[in-house]
């Protein structure tokens, strides 16, 4: 069955100076979709968003748009005007020169679908709560009320695609979470396909669709964000989305000694060292008493004894460091609400299989 992307990035590669920024990237959106480009600083995300939007050329590889080929090297290359392309960035890009009103009336260009005709800047101020605000100029504006004006001239074209980097980087988190669950609902609705560059793991979480994550270059791991998170490829991607804690350990006889009893470990050599990560929200915490903790489950294994190093409370959860005895390896695990014990207190861990994965180290 033929799928009707709004945006294809297939087989993409973008050398600078012979180093590869962006290595055989395949990446596609449907409309009304979010997809957040996720990654560290300078893994070639911000430049795979330039490429998409025509500002830069890419050495090979194709784009489409609505199934439609709009960039082949040496071949075509649609410029960014013709795309039928939003943008919206960090500095929101408003003319300074010009009200509110006529910054958005820029925007608009005719469009012959007539689902659209009636799209105009004081529809669009209405849309985005600023309909008061159509003769103020943007250095009068809040920053979250600027956000609202730059998007709502990045849709008054009606874009089949909207592309954003790390455009609510510059706002305060709780007004951050308002202005972008606001956006991303209307591009939502108006069935726009949307490519959002961001750092930051809890906001790709918060508002995408589907997650890529990008290293060195690369997507190496594509999917919903539940997937992603609870299937990470790799040590790194697991401790991309939150504090982990590793379990170093070598198979042997098909399975690896842990502080918490012995870990089947099928599909690894014996010999191999692995590495086994655990999140510190699916470490369990029980007191002990009198040298003896709860009895092991077959879900949580055998439980470890440790003594708290230090706790902190953090807002809606304590972090609790524990010093095991077994090896004097360091476990960190989260409680909801408040729990402070005091250093040098004896506890017990259990720990959930279920949320362990095992790597090769």
């Amino acid at each position: 069955m033929k799928i009707d992307y709004s945006l294809e990035l297939i087989n993409i590669t973008k050398k600078f100076d012979n180093q590869n920024v962006v290595e055989n990237l395949n990446l596609s959106i449907l409309p009304g979709k979010v997809t957040c480009l996720l990654g560290p600083s300078g893994c070639g995300k911000s430049t795979t968003l330039r490429i998409a939007a025509g500002l830069e050329t890419q050495d090979s590889g194709i784009i489409k748009i609505n199934g439609n080929l709009i960039s082949e090297p040496n071949v075509s290359h649609l410029p960014p005007e013709k795309r039928n392309i939003g943008f919206m960035f960090q500095d929101f890009a408003l003319f300074p020169h010009l009200t509110v009103k006529k910054n958005i009336e820029f925007g608009i260009t005719k469009n012959k679908n007539e689902t659209f005709n009636n799209f105009s800047a004081d529809k669009l101020l209405k849309k985005v709560g600023l309909d008061r605000f159509q003769q103020k100029y943007p250095h009068t504006l809040s920053g979250g009320e600027q956000q609202r004006v730059a998007l709502a001239r990045a849709i008054s074209s009606i874009p089949m695609v909207m592309l954003m980097d790390e455009p609510f980087s510059g706002l305060d988190k709780r007004l951050r979470d308002e202005i972008r669950d606001e956006t991303i609902e209307i591009l939502r609705n108006e069935g726009v396909a949307v490519l959002i560059v961001t750092h930051e793991p809890e906001e790709a979480m918060n508002m995408a669709d589907n997650i890529a994550l990008m290293r060195d270059g690369k997507i190496i791991q594509q999917g919903a964000p539940y997937n992603i998170y609870n299937k990470p490829i790799d040590k790194n991607v697991a401790s991309f989305f939150s504090d982990i804690n590793t379990l170093h350990s070598k198979v042997k006889d098909g399975r690896t000694e842990t502080p918490f009893g012995p870990f089947i470990t099928p599909g690894f050599k014996e010999g191999s060292n692995v590495e086994i990560i655990i999140r510190p929200q699916h470490l369990k915490i029980d007191f002990d008493r009198n040298g003896k903790g709860p009895s092991p489950t077959i879900q949580d294994g055998v439980p470890a004894r440790g003594k708290v190093s230090f706790s902190r409370f953090i807002g809606k959860e304590s972090i609790i460091e524990l010093i095991m005895e077994r090896d004097g390896s360091k476990l960190k695990a989260s409680i909801p609400g408040v729990f402070l014990p005091d250093a040098e207190t004896p506890l017990w861990l259990s720990m959930r299989r279920d949320r362990c994965f095992v790597f090769l180290k």
